[in-house]
């Protein structure tokens, strides 16, 4: 079995010991576990196994009397709100049977609890136990309480993620200042990679705990010995904490798989990430459409093509969405893989393929076409299907998913990425025969504030530059920028932040409606809220963010550069990090790298790292198993999937690899994860 496979068999083996629960039981359920459901084995299988109803987990939620038993599945560990929210639903009911399903290990809860030491059983599932029945109102009633590692899920046969860690994002310059701010003078950390855990706040320990156990149970299940290899400050705290997880050890002795799982810090390569240089239409999707609901990953197909309805505002939300993860269909699952990993013509032309051998097998009349495949074209494909319950039902998976191509490619915000892509490829050239201020220098033009009154899109043009595409573009730049300016080009730079923040503001103030982004930025929700004060203390600290990016590979000795510069013959290019790190793994000389750092995994690890100082030692090499786990602390891309298909085949095609990460990447996600997720606070607790 492919390794892929076979860790994607884990999440439906954590799923299948809840399903063993909910027989005649309403569920309640929050949004991550929800998330890792809704790719594995999605809601029906909830229904399939005798649950009475699915219900959000929320206070505003209850049960009759009709209903005693309550199975809670949730993402968190039970302290605060989350045993706010039980309590009240119990209270609310009139439940005699509760089960309370917990992805976070009793191991995690301790560390939650702040206790050290070590505790024979579940005492804290045992005292939560307690606590249900009191709520229920009869100590004689039933309760449970369990951990099940329901965290991961599975996108596809090459990718796993992680929707309970998706905001977890790589350390920046602003949280280091924020963690020195706590600390005595002497004992201030002078960068990111002088951190470790006990340094961290005890939230994000927390976190990190959480994320190396869910792992470790993955691990255990597919009886898997890890080498695990860090790049990234970040990374290094995970990987060493899966080391040195205490229930590994035992693991380590009897495993019989071996597999290199290799943490990588997104911060090492935003460029790949912000970028619209990815020719992958499962991007361009996830960019345009509307996301699903409670979910980060899916998004949200209007299936008004597939019924008589006319388009009207009454017809607008009568229908429920389609989405993208198909689980029934192997047909639906194959054209799924082709969209994630093929480059959009390609995957186009596959789904346009599976459109019309669906209307075949139906013997449905469609009017076949050839040359290049269009938005309307598709639909023509689509729409022979509703007239047919059969075979609406049999073909539902590819059908959504040729919807929500077709789509995608008449999007009105669509030449908007072409546009993105044609500034990002000149200033790329203009890197290389520039310094860095006068590269910065060109996006001043592009900042134009709206003029009018009216819809700020149709003023500025679908072609033209927003606020949003304009951080995105900074993003881009600075995450290409590395090399530290001389003193006249440092005060240069300085200057022109300064005319880059007071134009950005003003941008931002003319718009007459906030983006999400521009929203969570400002800390406004309407254009009549924002001044110019406040807007120009946001834009700041977005600079002071952006500054520390540039910094972010200064620790590596080798992977410090992800750009070219043209030498006259070639083009000025953009190198991927993930493309030099695999080159450097499979390089033929294995060559050891510094910058792919080996942690320890106990004495003898230990031991020989101590010898290696005087005697030449071998340590293990991430190309030594014939699995290869790519960990990605912030997110992927599906552009990075395919990259990473390439490489692997081209340098070592024997070598089985599997991607997993906190999310799914679209452009659009890194300012926000950059600037407006929550920053670290030492003060917040657990």
């Amino acid at each position: 079995m492919f390794p892929g496979e076979e860790y994607a068999q884990f999440p439906l083996q954590t799923w299948a010991k809840v399903l063993s629960k909910v027989k005649k039981a309403v569920v309640f359920m929050d949004d991550p576990c929800a998330e890792a459901l809704h790719w594995s084995n999605g809601a029906a299988s909830l229904f399939e196994a005798g649950a009475k109803n699915l219900k959000q987990f929320s206070s505003f939620e209850s049960c009759g009397a009709e209903d005693p038993k309550a199975v809670f599945v949730v993402s968190s560990v039970l302290m605060g709100r989350t045993v706010d929210i039980i309590k009240d639903i119990i209270s609310l009911s009139h439940f005699q049977y509760c089960v309370v399903v917990t992805a976070v290990a009793h191991s995690v809860h301790l560390v939650a609890n702040k206790v050290t030491a070590e505790m024979e059983g579940n005492p804290v599932f045992e005292q939560f136990e307690e606590k249900l029945c009191e709520w229920m109102g009869n100590m004689n009633f039933t309760a449970e309480v369990m951990h099940v590692p329901v965290v991961f899920a599975p996108v596809s046969q090459q990718l796993i993620l992680t929707p309970h860690f998706a905001h977890l994002f790589p350390l920046l310059a602003p949280d280091l200042e924020t963690i020195n701010a706590k600390r005595p003078e002497k004992k201030r950390f002078g960068s990111l990679v002088d951190l470790d855990m006990n340094s961290l706040p005890a939230e994000l320990q927390f976190e990190l705990k959480n994320l190396a156990s869910a792992l470790n149970s993955m691990f255990e299940a597919t009886g898997t010995r890890e080498e695990s290899f860090a790049v990234g400050p970040m990374s290094r705290i995970i990987a060493g904490e899966l080391a040195s997880h205490p229930q590994a050890k035992n693991r380590r002795k009897t495993a019989q798989k071996k597999a290199s799982v290799i943490f990588i810090d997104r911060t090492m390569d935003l460029t790949g990430a912000v970028g619209h240089h990815g020719d992958n239409l499962v991007e361009k999707i996830l960019t345009v459409l509307k996301p699903l609901p409670g979910h980060v990953t899916d998004v949200q197909v209007d299936m008004l093509e597939l019924t008589t309805l006319q388009r009207s505002p009454q017809t607008q939300n009568i229908l429920a969405p389609g989405c993208l993860a198909q689980l029934e269909s192997s047909a639906a699952r194959s054209l799924w893989e082709a969209m994630l990993t093929n480059k959009q013509k390609e995957a186009v032309l596959e789904v346009r393929r599976h459109l019309v051998e669906a209307a075949s097998k139906e013997k449905l009349p469609i009017k076949m076409s050839m040359g290049r495949v269009t938005p309307d074209q598709l639909c023509s494909y689509v729409q022979p299907f509703r007239g047919s319950r059969g075979a609406l039902e049999s073909h539902c998976g590819v059908l959504q998913l040729g919807l929500a191509t077709a789509q995608t490619l008449r999007h009105p915000s669509l030449p908007r990425w072409d546009a993105c892509l044609a500034f990002e490829r000149l200033l790329l050239q203009a890197l290389g025969d520039s310094d860095f201020p006068s590269v910065l220098r060109q996006l001043l033009p592009l900042m134009k504030p709206r003029e009018g009154e009216g819809d700020s899109d149709s003023i500025r043009g679908t072609e033209e530059c927003g606020p949003d595409e304009l951080v995105s573009l900074l993003i881009y730049l600075y995450s290409l920028a590395n090399e530290a300016p001389t003193t006249e080009e440092e005060e240069e730079l300085e200057r022109l932040e300064r005319e880059l923040i007071g134009a950005l503001t003003l941008v931002i103030t003319k718009e007459a409606e906030l983006s999400p982004l521009l929203q969570k930025l400002t800390g406004c929700t309407s254009p009549e809220e924002l001044t110019i004060t406040s807007t120009h203390s946001a834009v700041e600290r977005m600079f002071e963010t952006l500054r520390g990016l540039s910094h972010s590979r200064d620790h590596l000795k080798k992977l410090r550069s992800i750009y070219t510069a043209s030498d006259g013959v070639h083009q000025a290019n953009y190198l991927p990090f993930l493309r030099q790190v695999l080159e450097e793994i499979f390089h033929p000389d294995r060559p050891e790298c510094q910058d792919i750092e080996h942690m320890s995994g106990g004495l003898t690890d230990l031991l020989k790292t101590g010898f290696s100082m005087f005697m030449k030692v071998s340590r293990p090499h991430p190309s030594d198993n014939p699995a290869l786990l790519l960990f990605l602390v912030g997110g992927v891309t599906a552009s990075e999937l395919r990259l990473i298909r390439e490489v692997v085949s081209a340098l070592k095609p024997a070598t089985q690899v599997l991607v997993m990460a906190t999310r799914l990447l679209r452009p659009t996600d890194l300012p926000e994860l950059l600037f407006t997720t929550r920053r670290l606070s030492p003060d917040v607790g657990v």
